[in-house]
């Protein structure tokens, strides 16, 4: 891994939504994140900030301007070239789980690692265990993901966006839907990603007081970036 230079870049993002009409959603969005930087991107709805992690996780392809993850440009790749950076590179966290009712916490801890083909299931379902273990929730293992708490749902799917070992860990909302308490557990769990693995955050949030103690806030207003 390269710590020097940055895990993410952005330059000159422009995006338009063109029904019913033409509408510039992002206008010239430059932002860079460094190795194991925690940063959330605040601003109203409506400003800019999912869309904005829709093109930054790959995702969405639609735009001007250049997208570089851990110097590598994205533009020139094809869906099959986005979709292993992604899984390699990217985590995420949404702030619906999207954990998959049917299967175990384990498994779907397991999936994204088991879809990589890097490793064996084996190897795979121990380094599932060890972050159930770190994230305080290996008792819940072999539970299915549907009989968790909120709270304890977010957390999996925490483990599951770190099964790769990702550059960077994406969040839309990842708060949104918990009390403080739990919101404080997951910012610390987050905080400890980022000083202890140098992986970097990029966090979309509403909430001010998360926003306040990560290591930068980005502001977003009428699609650009204001601070």
């Amino acid at each position: 891994m390269n710590s020097n230079g940055n895990v993410i870049e952005t330059r000159n993002i422009n995006k338009y939504f063109h029904d019913p009409v033409k509408f510039h959603v992002l206008q010239k969005v430059s932002l860079a994140i460094t190795y194991g930087e925690f940063v959330s991107v605040t601003g109203k709805s409506g400003c800019g900030k999912s869309t904005l992690l829709y093109i930054l996780s790959t995702m969405d392809t639609d735009y001007d301007g250049e997208l570089l993850i851990a110097d590598q440009s994205m533009n020139k790749l094809d869906g099959e070239g986005l979709a292993k950076i992604r899984n390699e590179k990217i985590g995420f966290v949404f702030q619906f789980h999207y954990l998959l009712p049917e299967f175990t916490v384990l498994r779907n801890v397991m999936l994204p690692g088991l879809k990589l083909k890097k490793l064996s299931e084996e190897e795979v379902e121990h380094k599932a265990m060890a972050h159930l273990k770190t994230l305080g929730i290996d008792d819940q293992a072999m539970k299915r993901a549907n009989l968790l708490s909120g709270g304890q749902k977010q957390r999996v799917a925490i483990a599951r966006a770190l099964i790769n070992d990702p550059l960077i860990i994406m969040g839309d909302e990842p708060t949104g839907n918990l009390d403080s308490k739990n919101s404080n557990i997951v910012f610390d769990i987050f905080s400890e990603i980022a000083s202890a693995k140098k992986q970097s955050l990029l966090i979309v949030t509403h909430d001010e007081d998360f926003a306040r103690r990560t290591d930068r806030i980005v502001v977003m207003d009428d699609g650009k970036i204001i601070s």
